[in-house]
Formats: C-alpha cells, structure tokens, sequence
C-alpha cells in the first residue's frame, strides 16, 4: 500500500520520510514501543541526518513518536486517537458545511458529485488506495471552500494522519466489507443533497450519521483483524 501519487509531488525529503515511516506505524509494520534511531533511519533512506530529524519532529508533533535520548519512542495510533481524530474532524466539517450551505452551492455540489462518481469509479475498479484519497478530498473540499484560516490551519494540523489512518481502514474495508462501498457512496450522497437543501439540521444530521458509520465499521474491522 502507497499514498497517492500526488500526495507527495511537492513534498521534502523529510516529509517523504515522514509519510513512509507513519504509513508503517499506522499500519502496524512498526510496532509501540519500537525505538527509531536517526542513524539506522538515515542508512535506511540512503540520506543525512537532517532530513531525518525532520521527519521525525512531525511524526512527533502528530502524537505518533515520543523524542526522547535514547531516540524515538513510537507510540502509534490507538483507538483513543482515532475516536478524537474523528471527533475533530466532525466539528470542522459541520463547521465548513453549515457555513457553506449560507452560500449559493450550486457549483460546489456539482464539484462534490463529481468526486463521488470518481469514488465509484474506484470502488469500480478496486482501487482502495485512490477510493480513500477522493473520500478525502470529498471532504476537504468542504474546508477549503469555507475559506476559514484558523480551521484550516486546524485541518492542515491531522491532514497527514487522517490520510494515512483512512488508507489502512479503506484497504481493509475493500478486503473484509466491500458489500459496504456503495452504502458509503450513498452516504456521501446524502451529504451533498443536504447541502443543497440548506436546512441545517438536515445538514448536522447527514454528517453525523456518516461520522457514526465510520466509527461502527472502523470498530468492527480493528476487532476481526486482531482476532
């Protein structure tokens, strides 16, 4: 499993690092409590130091290491910081959509609907890795329309481990639920008919029958693969 092509286009050698390594602790490939040395990281990657104190730093910030002398701790992503994750991200979007929903929509359902349909294309065609990016870019679109700096920044903030966290949880839903791909399509149309109906409670009632999708599927799907 890779991220996206795009998602590291304009990337630094010590963000590409970052997203290798938080793409194998997400995924369990490196376990908590594992010990990331800067020295063995640097031979690994056939680069310097540097690049590697910086990847470590934003896996530090993400609340995915801990820095410590003897090097870096991993602590990896419990269920505890999925559940917040998931929390934070609803109250943006509910945030973004209730402020957008104030706007004329017009345009910006016809780009979400476009979205889906690329999402349906991808469940099409089995592809997990661009299915979980469109599922992103569905939503982050609703926070770079509102056009709010402090929420954005808040956004910009999980972004990376929200991605990665949603490309584990995709693979696995392709592999142990796709019956539940299109009910999922079919939420995120719900979203967006709620969106263009401009009725706020409407609005919060879409995305959080969404959100609470997520997090029964995410639960059901953590228990049977470490049964």
């Amino acid at each position: 499993m890779n991220y996206p092509a795009s998602w590291l286009q304009s990337a630094s050698l010590g963000e590409k690092m970052a997203s290798d390594i938080r793409l194998q602790i997400i995924d369990g490939t490196i376990k908590p409590g594992t010990i990331l040395s800067e020295n063995q990281i640097a031979l690994e990657f056939g680069t310097s130091r540097s690049p590697v104190r910086e990847a470590l730093k934003k896996l530090s910030n993400e609340g995915l290491i801990e820095l410590k002398r003897m090097g870096a701790v991993v602590l990896g992503l419990k269920q505890k910081d999925i559940e917040e994750l998931r929390d934070v991200r609803f109250l943006i979007e509910n945030f973004a959509v209730k402020r957008l929903s104030m706007r004329d929509s017009e345009e910006l359902v016809k780009k979400l609907n476009y979205i889906i349909d690329k999402m349906e294309m991808a469940a099409k065609h089995k592809d997990a890795v661009d299915f979980a990016y469109q599922d992103l870019t569905f939503h982050e679109t609703f926070i770079v329309e509102v056009d709010h700096n402090r929420i954005g920044h808040m956004w910009q903030g999980i972004r990376d481990v929200v991605l990665t966290a949603l490309l584990v949880a995709t693979e696995k839903r392709f592999t142990y639920h796709s019956e539940e791909i299109g009910h999922l399509i079919n939420r995120h149309r719900f979203i967006v008919e709620a969106l263009a109906s401009k009725n706020r409670e409407h609005i919060e009632k879409a995305i959080r029958a969404h959100y609470e999708d997520t997090r029964k599927t995410v639960s059901k799907i953590s228990d049977e693969t470490t049964e």
